[in-house]
C-alpha cells in the first residue's frame, strides 16, 4: 500500500470513529431525555387515581400494583389507556365499576412508556411493549396517533 493510501486509510477511520463518537453522544442525550418517562407520565396522569404506589383506592379504584389485569388484560391496556374505560372489570378477585377517562393527550410513546413502567414495577413481572406492538394495539381501537 503506498504511503497516500494508507494516509488516506487512517484518516477515513480516524473519521469514521471520531464521526460516530458524535452519534453516540448524541443517541446518549436521546435516551435520557426520556429515562423515567413512564414513571413520571404515570405520576402526571394516573396517580391522583390509581395511587402514588399503584394501590388503587379501597373499593372504588383498582389497584395497577401486583395486579393480575395487567397481565392477563396486556392486548387491551394501550387502547384503555388512550380512550379509557367504563364498565365492570376484576382485579385481583376484587369487582370494580367506575368511569376511567383517556389520555387522547399521550402520543403511542408515552403510552408505550407509561405501560412499560406499569408492567415492571410494584409486583407486575410482564413483558414491556415495543413502540411497534403498543402502536399496533392502538390501531385496534383507533387509537394511533403513529408518534
Amino acid at each position: 500500500m503506498s504511503r497516500r493510501a494508507s494516509r488516506l486509510t487512517r484518516n477515513g477511520w480516524a473519521a469514521l470513529v471520531s464521526g460516530g463518537a458524535v452519534v453516540l453522544l448524541s443517541l446518549g442525550g436521546c435516551f435520557t431525555e426520556r429515562q423515567n418517562e413512564g414513571a413520571k407520565l404515570y405520576a402526571a396522569h394516573c396517580s391522583n387515581c390509581h395511587g402514588d404506589q399503584g394501590q388503587g383506592l379501597q373499593r372504588l379504584i383498582p389497584p395497577v400494583a401486583a395486579a393480575d389485569y395487567v397481565a392477563q388484560h396486556r392486548a387491551e391496556l394501550p387502547c384503555i389507556i388512550r380512550k379509557g374505560m367504563k364498565g365492570p372489570l376484576t382485579v385481583n378477585g376484587v369487582a370494580y365499576n367506575q368511569v376511567m377517562p383517556g389520555h387522547e393527550d399521550l402520543t403511542d410513546s408515552q403510552i408505550t412508556n407509561l405501560l412499560n413502567f406499569l408492567q415492571t414495577n410494584w409486583g407486575n413481572q410482564n413483558q414491556p411493549y415495543t413502540i411497534r406492538e403498543a402502536s399496533e394495539l392502538l390501531g385496534r381501537c383507533n387509537g394511533s396517533d403513529g408518534q
